[in-house]
């Protein structure tokens, strides 16, 4: 019995640690291999501002509102796209990248999603401008393919549930279980405690 009360005030010893350490875990990412993939895609975004957007307007034209830009009638949804694959895909995703924090990664997973559909209505603009403007650039198309692949990667990144964080779920409702198993237990006496003699 004294064995058995030493080793439950042992782990009760490391139980703490062994919960503040499943809570940092469950607040880091493991990207693996995938970060490779998203570090070459915000490189390509990075590129893709130097790239011509439509006519001679390039990414940082748009970003910045310029003449180039205006005199190609770059519209709200181009500058809108450019801003969010800037701040969400290159930004968030760097930080995601660097810091390996959940949160940062679903910021980055979320901005990258919006600005996947406002590339859409960028290059979808850019093709239904008026005759004297020109159509979408190769830098606008480029940077919406590589919103959707970052977009796709982060969900990817996101939903995978590394193996240390389900063992230590794993661990966790297994200690739950027999905690609430032992309580329930303890309820009833044992038979050695009865003193009442038997007739």
């Amino acid at each position: 019995m004294n064995a058995e009360a030493h080793g439950a005030n042992g782990f009760d010893q490391f139980k703490g640690d062994l919960e503040a350490a499943e809570r940092r875990i469950a607040r880091e990412i493991d990207p693996g291999v995938r970060a490779l993939f998203l570090a070459i895609l915000v490189f390509v975004l990075l590129a893709t501002l130097l790239l011509p957007h439509t006519g001679g307007a390039r990414g940082l034209d748009v970003l910045t509102g310029s003449g180039a830009a205006v005199d190609n009638g770059v519209a709200l949804p181009s500058r809108v796209f450019a801003w969010f694959s800037l701040v969400f895909g290159v930004g968030f995703s760097m930080l995601a990248l660097l810091t390996r924090r959940w949160t940062l990664a679903w910021i980055a997973l979320a901005g990258s999603t919006v600005a996947a559909f406002l590339g859409l209505l960028a290059v979808w603009s850019r093709q239904t401008a008026p005759e004297p403007y020109p159509g979408p650039g190769l830098g606008l198309i480029t940077a919406w393919f590589a919103v959707i692949l970052l977009t796709y990667h982060w969900a990817r990144v996101v939903a995978t549930r590394t193996a240390l964080q389900l063992a230590a779920e794993e661990q966790r409702r297994r200690a739950d279980s027999e905690g609430q198993n032992k309580s329930l237990l303890d309820t009833f006496p044992d038979e050695g405690d009865n003193d009442t003699p038997k007739e």
